[in-house]
Parts: C-alpha cells; structure tokens; sequence
C-alpha cells in the first residue's frame, strides 16, 4: 500500500520527520510487513530529498523495522515464528516483573483506569450493534499491558517494556487479519486485573504468565501459518 503523499514541515530536521513518519506507518501498518522500501518512491511521496530518506532508512534498520533481504531488497521487516517467540520470552519476563511491582505501587486511580479498560472490551462484544473492531480490541490490550507496567513505578522497566511493544504492533499488523481470540484475551485481562486489585503478586504473575503463554502459542501458530501459506505462493 503506497503512502499517500504528505508534504513535511521543516521546523525539526527533515531526516528525524522522515524517520518518525516512516516509522509510524511501519508500526502501524500502512507499510505493510514485507513491502519494499525504494528511496525515491519514499522521498517522492514525502517530497523531500533522498539524503533524509537514506538516514531514516538507516536508522529503521538499528531498530530492526527494515531490513536487506537475501536478494538485496531493502523491504519491512517480517516477523519470524522464532522472532515472536524471542519477543514473548521477553515480555514474560519483563511483564511478571511489572505486574508484581505494581501489586505494591498501583493507585486506586490506575486500579480505576484498568477496570475501565477491561470493562470497555467486555461491554462491547463482535456482533453487538456498535462492536469494537479488532484494531480497537488490541489497542485496548496495548493500553491495558503499558497501564500495569506504568503503575510499576519503575520508569526503566517501562523504557524497556516499550522497545518490546513497539515490535509486537509490528507483529499485530502482520497477523490481524488472522482472527485474534478476543473473548479469551478479555476473560485474562480479567483475572489480572482481579489479582492486581487484591494486591496479589504471587497471583497476578501467574495470571500475566498463563496470558502471554496463552497468546505466545496463538500468535506463534498464525506467523507459522502465514509463512507456510508465503512458501507456497
């Protein structure tokens, strides 16, 4: 899908604007997973020159949302069944970390902010009048997850939380149109947020390990799935 055509303002330098309109459209799809990235289809459709392009580009390579693949081709990066596995050991462990920590330090205002969002996905379920898209669902999962690491009250951990999230909207754009399980991620949201109300570390880890596990075996099925389909075009 091409991007449309934007004209960038020159108030911050033109290759951080790239870079952060390039970025944006990676994660959240319009560039889709796989497309190729040309320097002057890009720099046309961002009416600038190809030098910011080419130093945008460089850094999406750092951050491992663009990559040469073995035919040269500069292109989206793809996630692999192996890389999303590798992304959820992370969020596993940084997760169960968070959710422990904020048994301790989370705010009745948090605690009020997550029951709203749990029940706002609850409330609204695929087939009602006005239900919530997917998009919509798993922007309320993002929000749930970065809310708990938040009431944390440790601002590294959700530095480090957030490198891992930005990789995991890149993998969500790659694998929505494969039918997430939405009533099962809403019934765990549910009991994290009960144990985190009773202020039940040991009770919340284990709800926030069964739930990326849970989602860890889902996602890593549908990645395997599409790859498979990919091999046989």
């Amino acid at each position: 899908m091409p991007l449309p055509v934007r004209s960038l303002q020159r108030v911050e330098s033109l290759q951080k604007q790239a870079y952060q309109t390039l970025r944006t459209a990676i994660l959240t799809g319009e560039l889709a997973p796989g497309q190729r990235l040309v320097e002057a289809q890009l720099a046309e459709m961002l009416q600038v020159s190809r030098t910011p392009i080419r130093e945008a580009i460089g850094l999406l390579q750092h951050e491992n949302l663009a990559a040469v693949d073995p035919t040269g081709v500069l292109r989206v990066t793809t996630i692999s069944a192996i890389d999303a596995s590798h992304l959820y050991d992370c969020r596993l462990a940084l997760e169960q970390l968070a959710v422990i920590e904020a048994c301790r330090q989370v705010t009745p205002a948090q605690l009020q902010q997550l029951q709203q969002l749990v029940l706002e996905a609850e409330t609204r379920p695929k087939g009602e009048a006005t239900p919530l898209s997917d998009v919509e669902l798993l922007d309320l999962d993002y929000q749930f997850h970065h809310l708990i690491a938040q009431s944390s009250g440790n601002p590294w951990l959700v530095s480090l939380l957030d490198q891992v999230f930005d990789k995991m909207m890149l993998l969500r754009s790659q694998t929505l149109k494969s039918n997430p399980a939405v009533l099962e991620i809403r019934l765990e949201h549910r009991r994290i947020y009960e144990m985190l109300a009773q202020r039940d570390g040991d009770g919340a880890a284990q709800s926030i390990r069964e739930h990326l596990t849970a989602s860890k075996e889902r996602v890593i099925r549908e990645v395997a799935q599409l790859q498979s389909s990919d091999e046989r075009l």
